[in-house]
């Protein structure tokens, strides 16, 4: 009878922590983690498209060296900035941030030498990485997104009772960072080129 008890009062033990975070808690920080993952292989996707985007447009428009010149300085920095999913700062975060950022900007004033110059457009390898990138940069924009979703959910968690109660005493998790909106990605300033 005794051990019958012993039973009962385990899968009550059980049953009940299963609604107070011992395992969402766990599980939003490993979503969190594969959400940031995503983030960075669409980042990684834009960095290897770039160097083709950039062999083609030179063909065809020599004449913009100083922007082409910028888009590969920028990849090359955007490329040495790591980001590790598990332990990732916001130190670390806005630094990536930044340079992700500067790359956005220099493409930018790519695609603005691009509408300057028909006969780029034209060329329909150059038309169809351009999409490719645009498509790149628009999967970037939803991967973002998610991860955004998954911070805070996790957040939610590691915050709010009664699953705040299960972190405190068992997992001691922080608020993760949220990614945010630097000088280096201003989304108001269109790019200018002067020629």
């Amino acid at each position: 009878m005794q051990s019958l008890l012993k039973v009962a009062a385990l899968v009550m033990l059980s049953l009940s922590l299963t609604h107070c975070g011992v395992q969402s808690i766990p599980t939003a920080k490993n979503e969190v983690e594969a959400k940031l993952a995503e983030v960075t292989n669409q980042y990684k996707r834009r960095a290897d498209l770039i160097p083709n985007l950039v062999k083609t447009v030179q063909g065809y428009a020599k004449q913009e060296k100083d922007t082409l010149t910028a888009v590969v300085e920028a990849r090359a920095k955007a490329t040495q900035t790591k980001i590790d999913p598990s332990n990732a700062t916001p130190q670390q975060l806005q630094q990536y941030q930044q340079a992700q950022g500067a790359l956005g900007q220099a493409l930018g004033k790519l695609m603005v030498v691009v509408e300057k110059y028909p006969d780029l457009k034209s060329n329909q390898n150059f038309l169809d990485l351009q999409a490719q990138l645009e498509g790149t940069e628009n999967r970037i924009g939803i991967a973002r997104q998610r991860h955004i979703e998954s911070i805070k959910g996790f957040n939610n968690l590691v915050t709010v009772f009664p699953t705040s109660l299960t972190n405190s005493l068992f997992f001691h998790y922080e608020k993760m960072p949220q990614w945010d909106v630097k000088e280096g990605e201003n989304v108001e300033q269109t790019p200018e080129v002067e020629f």
